[in-house]
């Protein structure tokens, strides 16, 4: 079998599949994984096509290095149009379903149409089998699992499934490996549900030989691991989880708290994921991966009592905990396994609930609204309420899982004055008043106001020594400045993009190596490509995939003005008391200078020269007016 897998075509309107080769020039242009998707997508999709029709395209794709001997080379990449924010939708997992997928020389999967009536398919070697999910469609992504699973007994089957908030309409359903690992943000899940797709299942035995690299690579593999390793913060994330790391946000100052009213919260010593070490029955993690950040836990009391449950991410843990003034951690971990046993993104469903309860602590909306439901700050039962009504498109749930954008529309009342939200995507954790780079990141980032997006980092981990070398200024890393922070989220953004090209985990490569020069990253597809590959050259590939998400989003309806935070965040009382508070005073001279920076003209468009350079062709002459 060749380095480079085969493409999987499956048209499930047809029920009919083909094979073709991943050549060896979309190395060149795209490496793999994100890349692949998203230079398809803009190929392939056309604007006019709704995220919920058949014609839209979802697609999976193993990174370059996904199931080689790398390590932390599990990642898988989806991307197809959201129905959540209309834009190019994008989301990247771990777990062992990429890994299996590159083990049957699969390289990327591409999904057309829609089945006449809910269907899985399995892939077992070079046989495709297209089966009926009726039984199954109602069930949750535990229930399925443990369904397919026993259709097959005696295989260790490789599935990813959707739960009832994408078969329901959720728009931002995600889709689940693995019991814990979540393609979460942009609601792909919704469009696997509207293709009639309930899961994909891996079955059989894969070559023993899977792939066959064209080096060992030893050498630069022993040097990546011992990076990780010799990192910092590598036993305590390796022991605690993205969890352990609440009373660091609060502590930098940059705890979203009550829907960002606040950046601190005063009971996170309570909510904090260290807490819960004497629960870890059993540690684990992705393939190939040292740190094993993965937990299951056991209760031994309450309403968890008996169970074995997944340990929280880090961003579910602030998303479901301070933004819901939540402060029991035990309902927490509860309600976050409720979120992917129902399949719906737990940061979307977090930032939801507390919209609701911001509006209704405000007076805004009232238990007419709710159905009686009383959303004080910290309900933990009517949240749980909440995440059930949205993943069965019930009461007042059905107006959230809309997302915050669509229901303070539907709410009306001044409601969107509260909708934390960019390009229609749900923030993640970090309050962006109070750390000017992440702030940067959530107005102009691809997919919306996401961290992992962007993954910048370096802006609180680096010395101000550090800064100036790479920056220019000591400023770059001073959470409360705007400049050099252009440069550092463009840095950022390049990286963070070729990492998902190359299916490399990023917590580990940026949390814990932090270097940002894909130096390393280099260094490893040069050993296990036999192709030699420079770091400046990862860069200029990453470059060209960022600006196509970009020209993808302009082409389906995105402009200048979606690239702001919303307007909550220009006002004293969600700015942390602090100035300036004048509407995009602090923002503006970052972004415009982000666009210089990438080549874009002052609307946010690449220029015809900066599509030259990158080779670039417009689809559509969007940019003809760049200068």
């Amino acid at each position: 079998m060749e380095f480079f897998g085969r493409i999987l075509d499956i048209d499930l309107s047809t029920e009919s599949w083909e094979f073709s080769p991943f050549a060896e020039g979309q190395f060149d242009s795209c490496l793999g994984g994100r890349g692949f998707n998203v230079q398809f997508l803009y190929t392939h999709l056309s604007p006019d096509v709704d995220p919920l029709d058949a014609e839209n395209i979802l697609v999976f794709s193993c990174g370059l290095l996904t199931g080689t001997t790398a390590p932390i080379s599990s990642r898988l990449h989806v991307n197809a149009r959201s129905p959540l924010t209309g834009l190019l939708g994008s989301s990247n997992v771990g777990g062992r379903f990429g890994t299996a997928l590159r083990h049957r020389g699969i390289q990327s999967l591409i999904i057309h149409g829609r089945a006449k009536s809910p269907v899985y398919f399995l892939i077992d070697g070079e046989h495709i089998e297209i089966r009926s999910a009726k039984s199954i469609w109602a069930l949750d992504t535990r229930a399925t699992r443990q369904q397919l699973q026993q259709s097959r007994p005696g295989e260790k089957l490789k599935i990813i499934a959707i739960g009832p908030g994408s078969v329901n309409g959720c728009l931002f359903g995600c889709i689940m490996t693995d019991g814990d690992h979540a393609a979460g943000r942009t609601g792909l899940g919704t469009v696997m549900g509207a293709k009639n797709l309930k899961a994909i299942v891996i079955g059989g035995q894969p070559p023993k030989n899977p792939y066959q690299s064209r080096t060992a690579g030893h050498e630069a593999i022993k040097q990546y691991v011992s990076r990780i390793k010799n990192s910092a913060h590598y036993r305590e994330l390796s022991t605690y989880g993205g969890a352990g790391y609440v009373q660091w946000a609060d502590d930098l100052g940059v705890l979203g708290t009550r829907n960002f009213r606040q950046n601190h919260f005063e009971a996170t010593k309570n909510i904090d994921g260290r807490q819960l070490i004497s629960k870890v029955k059993r540690r684990h993690g992705c393939p190939r991966c040292p740190i094993q950040c993965k937990a299951e836990l056991e209760f031994s009391d309450g309403k968890l009592k008996g169970q074995t449950v997944a340990r929280p991410e880090f961003e579910p843990m602030l998303s479901l905990g301070a933004r819901c003034g939540l402060e029991d951690l035990d309902t927490l971990v509860y309600l976050d396994n409720l979120c992917s046993s129902l399949g719906i993104d737990s940061i979307s469903a977090g930032a939801a609930i507390a919209f609701a309860m911001d509006l209704y602590d405000r007076g805004i909306i009232g238990t007419e609204d709710t159905n009686g439901l009383e959303l004080c700050w910290g309900n933990g039962q009517a949240m749980e309420t909440l995440i059930r009504q949205m993943a069965y498109g019930e009461g007042f749930g059905a107006v959230l899982a809309q997302g915050v954008r669509r229901a303070a529309r539907l709410i009306g009342r001044g409601a969107q004055r509260y909708a934390a939200h960019v390009k229609g995507l749900e923030l993640a954790g970090y309050h962006p008043g109070n750390i000017m780079g992440t702030a940067l990141g959530y107005a102009v980032a691809a997919r919306g106001a996401d961290f992992n997006d962007v993954y910048a980092s370096m802006e609180y981990k680096w010395l101000p020594e550090k800064a100036v070398k790479e920056f220019g200024t000591r400023k770059a890393v001073d959470l409360d400045s705007i400049h050099g922070k252009a440069a550092l989220v463009r840095r950022a953004m390049i990286v963070s993009i070729v990492l998902d090209c190359l299916g490399l985990c990023k917590v580990p490569a940026l949390s814990l190596i932090g270097a940002y020069d894909l130096v390393g990253e280099a260094q490893l597809v040069t050993a296990l490509t036999g192709r030699k590959v420079s770091a400046s050259r990862l860069f200029e590939v990453g470059e060209r995939i960022l600006n196509l998400e970009r020209l993808f989003n302009l082409e389906h309806g995105a402009g200048r003005a979606d690239d702001c935070l919303p307007d909550m965040f220009f006002e004293k009382d969600y700015n942390s008391g602090k100035q300036p508070s004048k509407p995009r005073a602090w923002m503006e001279p970052m972004i415009q200078e982000f666009y210089s920076l990438m080549g874009w003209d002052e609307q946010g468009r690449p220029t015809m020269e900066k599509m030259a350079q990158l080779d670039i062709l417009s689809n559509s002459g969007i940019t003809n007016t760049a200068a």
